[in-house]
């Protein structure tokens, strides 16, 4: 069955798709299964110094964001999903 992974826009230049399936028990199992299959996907998503998610994405588990659950060690499982959100900065002055 494997964890639904919701890909933002400027993404899918990289997955082909805006949801793909991936395999982990984490967080940042995840996105290592993605960067195998769908290379340059990780350099995108996390920074390379860290290797945490960068702050400029939000990542959602099952509706939650990870960044209040365990962050990249967020457990996750068959039949999750997980979506991968741009942050939107600025608003009416």
């Amino acid at each position: 069955m494997g964890i639904k992974v919701r890909v933002p826009a400027p993404l899918q230049k990289l997955t082909g798709s805006a949801e793909v399936q991936a395999d982990g028990t984490t967080v940042a199992e995840v996105i290592a299964g993605m960067e195998k299959a769908f290379p340059g996907v990780k350099d995108k998503l996390c920074d390379p110094a860290t290797g945490k998610v960068r702050r400029y994405l939000n990542v959602f588990v099952n509706q939650q964001d990870a960044r209040f659950l365990q962050g990249e060690a967020t457990p996750v499982k068959d039949g999750d999903e997980i979506s991968i959100v741009p942050a939107i900065a600025g608003g009416a002055r």
